[in-house]
């Protein structure tokens, strides 16, 4: 945390240079010391220190100053920081305007020039200021501000994006948080400058897009060289996994991730099946663990970066990004993982992101303080989320068209979801219809397809948790799929009729190669895969020894 400030303003530089040197003697191991001799400075310094969230416990001016007496310096002063406590220092002939400006500025103590010696007649009348300020003090939140509406699509998607990358942030409503407010103030901001970002330096970024942010931010969009030995595309668990083994066993790594690491076990609120975890874990917690072991072995990552397309030329793979830019690499590894499903219900894409959210009830959780949450899906995320917003919502209830979770959610999340008072289950229960007012969400239309009944319920927000549809529509090369669109790799492979037309290896492909040799598929994304967390580890690590075995061949 940053130490507060003691603020030192006198226009005569030998008095400065004086109550400077005594304040640092006594209070700098607890506080920062700044000091200037110009008032106007001063007042400059005020508004860069509020942008980057400083703090100031003590004002301690000189009342004879000709740019500004220090009653009106400390007039302004109070206007950023209204806490803080003012002292102001006099001479003899200004008792007088230091005894008014108790009751103008509600000056805390006036001083008398000198103050010598400093133990008597300094130190004494600070400590007491000091200690009472302390008593008072709440930390500001240090780090990354995020103003908007709460029920705007653009805001959730900052929130989603800092969140899934590990950045702590702190949202502020502007329609109801006092704290927005101030920094509108303090920035001259409008409503069309909304989602804004305001940055630990000081920096605002006005209605930005996640590159910019991400740019701001000191991500990496970028590579930094053009050959590399596997290039793995997605940053899930398998991904991770991938890049890991990729960097510990020496080969040169690059791993490119479009939106942020962990993939959709990134935004579970509680993994607690994983090996080695008796009391879980979350889905960030396990992703910064991954994303700090792979670093440490020297990988590359580029984050957020989409791969377009990737062709093939003399041997080598050439990965085309979304910015332009190519790189060709010996191997590839897809782990690109799976989307949820679109709920294609009447309403639902119109409150998309205003009340509507695929997943990520971990960034909206705040939001449901007090409210009725509705869950859509029947697997272990849906289940995660259900458990973990219980701890926010006035009732959480999850919509299922089965009969109940059995069939597709694991026995240990049933029991927590049945031992939680304010979780509900429905049944054989379909959402028809989104309904909102002042663009957003506020009520869905539900059937019941064994009664037949319907019924309109309030809804303050709608998290869907529904299928898994591959993330392979970008693949343009002749990559075989199933008919739902994941990857087939391996023996599979053979059962498709243009599989020999494509394959041209004497050999079969390895478990994991895709029908292009030296391109391999793990994860989520590929055909056959198990859907669980473990799984996707153990397909990473696998495809990196296949990696090895490809390469071995060239």
């Amino acid at each position: 945390m940053k130490k507060p400030i003691i603020f030192a303003l006198d226009d005569d530089p030998q008095v400065l240079r004086a109550v400077t040197r005594d304040l640092k003697s006594e209070y700098r191991s607890n506080y920062r010391i700044m000091s200037t001799d110009s008032a106007n400075d001063a007042l400059e310094a005020l508004v860069d220190l509020k942008k980057k969230s400083e703090t100031i416990a003590l004002f301690l001016v000189d009342q004879r100053m000709p740019e500004m007496l220090g009653v009106e310096f400390l007039t302004k002063a109070k206007a950023y920081y209204p806490k803080a406590k003012k002292v102001l220092l006099t001479a003899y002939s200004d008792t007088d305007a230091a005894i008014k400006a108790i009751n103008d500025v509600q000056l805390d103590y006036y001083l008398t020039k000198p103050w010598n010696p400093p133990e008597e007649k300094l130190y004494p009348t600070l400590d007491d200021l000091l200690d009472v300020w302390q008593l008072d003090f709440q930390p500001e939140f240090d780090g990354i501000k995020v103003l908007g509406y709460q029920f705007s699509p653009k805001s959730h998607d900052i929130k989603d994006f800092l969140s899934a990358n590990l950045f702590p942030f702190q949202w502020l409503d502007v329609e109801n948080n006092e704290k927005a407010k101030e920094i509108i103030n303090l920035y001259g901001l409008t409503a069309k400058d909304m989602p804004v970002v305001s940055l630990q330096n000081g920096d605002c970024l006005k209605n930005p897009n996640i590159v910019d942010i991400a740019v701001a931010l000191g991500l990496n969009a970028h590579p930094k060289d053009n050959l590399y030995d596997v290039v793995i595309i997605g940053a899930g668990p398998s991904g991770l996994a991938a890049a890991v083994y990729g960097g510990s066993e020496g080969l040169k790594t690059l791993l490119i991730e479009k939106h942020a690491p962990g993939g959709q076990a990134g935004t579970s609120s509680r993994i607690e099946n994983y090996l080695g975890f008796p009391n879980g874990l979350s889905g960030q917690e396990l992703t910064h663990r991954a994303i700090t072991q792979a670093k440490r072995f020297g990988i590359e990552f580029l984050s957020p970066q989409e791969v377009t397309s990737i062709s093939e030329k003399d041997g080598y793979k050439n990965i085309m990004l979304g910015n332009g830019e190519s790189i060709s690499t010996k191997s590839v590894v897809i782990t690109t993982g799976v989307n949820y499903r679109k709920l294609d219900s009447e309403g639902i894409e119109e409150y998309t992101g205003a009340g509507i959210y695929y997943g990520s009830s971990m960034t909206e959780a705040q939001a449901c303080h007090n409210k009725e949450v509705y869950i859509v899906g029947g697997g272990n995320s849906a289940g995660q989320s259900a458990v973990y917003l219980s701890k926010f919502a006035k009732n959480v209830h999850i919509v299922i068209r089965k009969k109940d979770l059995s069939s597709s959610m694991s026995s240990y999340l049933i029991d927590q979801i049945d031992a939680i008072e304010n979780i509900t289950v429905l049944g054989h229960t379909n959402i028809t219809k989104a309904i909102g007012k002042n663009e957003r969400l506020q009520e869905l239309k539900l059937s019941n397809s064994a009664t037949v009944e319907t019924k309109t319920v309030k809804a303050d927000a709608l998290f869907i948790f529904i299928g898994a549809r591959p993330y392979t529509d970008w693949l343009a090369l002749d990559i075989i799929k199933n008919e739902r669109g994941f990857i087939e790799t391996g023996r599979d492979l053979t059962r498709y009729d243009n599989f020999r037309k494509i394959w041209k290896k004497d050999r079969e492909p390895f478990l994991l190669e895709t029908c292009s040799p030296g391109i391999f598929a793990s994860g989520d994304v590929r055909a056959g895969a198990m859907n669980r967390v473990a799984s996707a580890v153990g397909e990473g690590a696998m495809a990196i020894k296949f990696v090895h075995e490809y390469l071995a061949e060239r």
